[in-house]
């Protein structure tokens, strides 16, 4: 990967791929990456960035309106936190035997972890709830659609990601963000499906998409909900 400009744009070069279009992305981080066919020369992709500068600059306004609406959240009693796409309110309370656990309707935070680690560790407390959760219901969807798809991962995790959602290495393991256990569970089953029709297809191209229409025909509704509400998927 190399870093370039064109213009006012700066895109991240990634390794050529085997289809014969270029195929340019706008990252979750707002980054432009761009995967040119195998042979284009740095100069050829800079030609198609340029013949694709009033696309990119529609779609990265289109990226910082999204994302103006990201949440900040307070950790202070009656705040909402997202879980499978509902709001929970948050309870800090004393003398409780796990640090965070959803009960009767609200997410109790033993008052304590603030006490001692402040912000981060309440912070930690909610991504070990999501990634338990999330290796649960993950797991379970796989078994679920994999079939479905085709395919077999080797291997499931949920982590931190970073600005990806989910990830499919070339060994056939899947990632998925502990953020996305905030998200509706059709949307989560959405993300499933997607990084499960990369182990046929490891880009974006026609193929890809329908592989994954095959499989779940209105993924283009659950697709914009997430490019939508996914700056509020966030602690």
């Amino acid at each position: 990967m190399s870093a370039r400009q064109v213009r006012d744009i700066e895109y991240e070069l990634l390794p050529g791929s085997e289809r014969k279009t270029t195929d340019i992305v706008i990252e979750r981080s707002g980054k432009v990456t761009v995967r040119p066919p195998v042979g284009y020369t740095p100069e050829q992709v800079d030609a198609v960035v340029e013949s694709k500068r009033m696309w990119i600059y529609r779609n990265l306004a289109e990226w910082r309106d999204l994302n103006a609406t990201a949440v900040v959240r307070e950790w202070v009693n009656g705040e909402s936190f997202l879980y499978l796409g509902r709001s929970y309110r948050l309870s800090l309370g004393a003398d409780q035997n796990a640090d965070l656990k959803l009960k009767e309707g609200r997410f109790c935070l033993n008052r304590e972890l603030i006490d001692k680690g402040g912000e981060t560790a309440a912070r930690k407390a909610f991504e070990t709830f999501y990634i338990k959760k999330g290796l649960e219901r993950i797991k379970g969807r796989i078994e679920y659609y994999a079939p479905k798809v085709g395919v077999k991962p080797s291997g499931v995790a949920v982590k931190e990601l970073g600005y990806r959602w989910a990830s499919c290495t070339k060994d056939g393991k899947l990632g998925f963000h502990w953020k996305c256990m905030m998200a509706p569970p059709k949307i989560i089953d959405y993300m499933v499906v997607h990084e499960l029709c990369h182990l046929h297809h490891r880009n974006h191209s026609d193929a890809f998409w329908n592989e994954v229409d095959k499989v779940m025909p209105d993924y283009r509704e659950r697709k914009q909900w997430l490019k939508k509400h996914g700056a509020g998927l966030n602690l």
